[in-house]
């Protein structure tokens, strides 16, 4: 099990600095997020100024983009890390890819993911491998290639490619992974009972599709914990959040909630927010955040995910400067 780490949301000033001292500290990734900021600009920092370490999006919004410019960033910072990055997308939800990204939701999101992915691989075909590029499907037709636009091939794919992994709550995206992806990034909402009986086993099931077994998909978790009581009461607070979101109701149907979901989408709805960690009980904190002594919580994690995570990380950030022994040695712990 690989142990990451996420980037905070900062000022692309700060990252190469964050970058620097994620390497040093031992982290096998860092991954960016769409939420305050672009996530691929501060990739371009950590290629410059990491030698080792990978990296990649965590997500990026794939429906906010057309394929061809998700080819050609990918394309560039995989050249520019020599094969470090990794292209990971998400649909995010309908009322921001409509009200926010300004763009159409598609009748079927597991359909038109699947079509970005195909298109962006078929680009890079054409740009390693020569190919005449001509795709043609139901959300794109792309047949256009001159010279010109071509980038040069990139040795340090060496007849490979470029990771391509996805993100999703429910079975449609997670058998897509299963079929045509290289990881699977798990949403922080999720118990080890979800992924157990529904994540993992839709992404096998895609796998078989095409003749791959669960080993091909690397699944990406990340965690919940809590140590302290602010801990508690943050973890609280977010999954009570992620928990009114009615796309991910099946985690909170699986268990039995349904009810304290449906009363967090009311509360959501008329901007009630602090009303809303207070129905998140013990019981249900217990089975969406790791709540453990600190000096069990390597030991912890790797019985949670043992199975289940191929790289993991924690919601919380890495800031440089602030606990760097505790993020040492959960990296050390998690090296052997």
């Amino acid at each position: 099990m690989k142990f990451d780490a996420s980037l905070p949301p900062l000022s692309l000033s700060a990252v190469p600095e964050t970058a620097r001292a994620a390497e040093a500290i031992g982290f096998d990734a860092l991954w960016t997020q769409e939420t305050q900021h672009d996530p691929f600009l501060p990739c371009a920092l950590i290629a410059e100024h990491t030698s080792k370490l990978n990296f990649g999006t965590a997500i990026a919004v794939s429906f906010a983009r057309s394929p061809a410019t998700l080819a050609y960033t990918a394309w560039d910072l995989a050249a520019q890390s020599n094969g470090r990055f990794i292209l990971g997308l998400g649909t995010q939800v309908k009322a921001h890819i409509e009200r926010r990204f300004g763009q159409p939701w598609p009748e079927s999101p597991v359909k038109k993911l699947r079509e970005q992915i195909e298109v962006i691989r078929a680009f890079w075909d054409c740009w390693q491998n020569g190919t005449k590029l001509n795709y043609r499907g139901e959300y794109y037709k792309i047949t256009l290639m001159s010279p010109f636009f071509q980038p040069p091939p990139l040795p340090s794919l060496r007849g490979g490619g470029i990771p391509i992994y996805i993100a999703g709550v429910n079975t449609g995206l997670a058998r897509l992974a299963g079929e045509v992806c290289d990881g699977f990034h798990v949403h922080p909402f999720h118990s080890v009972r979800y992924l157990k009986e529904v994540i993992l086993p839709a992404i096998e099931e895609g796998a078989r599709k095409t003749n791959r077994k669960r080993d091909d998909i690397s699944a990406t978790v990340t965690a919940f914990i809590a140590t302290t009581p602010e801990e508690m009461n943050f973890a609280r607070a977010q999954v009570a959040f992620y928990a009114s979101t009615p796309s991910y109701r099946p985690v909170m149907d699986l268990h039995g909630w349904s009810d304290v979901a449906e009363t967090l989408s009311k509360h959501a709805a008329k901007g009630e927010w602090a009303e809303m960690p207070m129905l998140i009980t013990d019981e249900m904190l217990g089975e969406f955040c790791l709540v453990t002594e600190e000096a069990k919580l390597a030991d912890g994690l790797k019985k949670r995910y043992e199975g289940i995570a191929d790289r993991l990380a924690l919601y919380i950030p890495f800031v440089p400067g602030e606990r760097d022994e505790w993020w040492k040695d959960l990296a050390k712990a998690f090296s052997k």
